[in-house]
């Protein structure tokens, strides 16, 4: 599949201008992920309330580039009402998107939500990748409470 380029830069731009779950710490949150890329200046602070194995909540707070911040919103809408392995297997579905999944270029990983196939269009802009992909590394940290800073670089 080929995203369309006027499309994708629409997508992206919409969550930038309207992430979902931006600045909403879940009252609940129990679980908690820091990022950043130095490169962009991308950070952000994940929390999670995670609750008999299922992300019942996410929300976000931090400052990025319009990728970035796109990104982290359509994964805090994608990780609501998944499971915690549900949850690891779609970070993993989503470092194939960003990076190839070795079945050609434009092949993209079995299972991969639809509204995340917008950000496959990142594979145009490789030096981008890390920011797509910073808050599905937060994510990842977020699910198994590591304290320590995830970096890109």
């Amino acid at each position: 599949m080929t995203i369309d380029r006027e499309f994708y830069e629409e997508v992206i731009l919409d969550h930038n201008r309207h992430p979902y779950h931006y600045m909403e710490i879940p009252p609940g949150a129990n679980h908690r992920g820091y990022g950043f890329n130095p490169v962009c200046g991308d950070e952000f602070t994940l929390h999670l309330e995670v609750a008999s194995g299922v992300i019942r909540r996410a929300g976000f707070e931090g400052v990025g580039c319009a990728l970035s911040v796109a990104s982290a919103s359509l994964m805090t809408e994608a990780a609501e009402g998944l499971s915690l392995d549900e949850a690891e297997g779609l970070i993993e579905q989503m470092g194939e998107l960003f990076h190839g999944t070795g079945e050609g270029e434009a092949a993209l990983p079995p299972g991969i939500p639809l509204k995340l196939e917008i950000l496959s269009g990142v594979r145009e802009s490789p030096m981008r990748i890390k920011c797509a992909n910073l808050a599905w590394h937060i994510l990842h940290a977020a699910l198994h409470s590591d304290p320590s800073t995830v970096c890109t670089e």
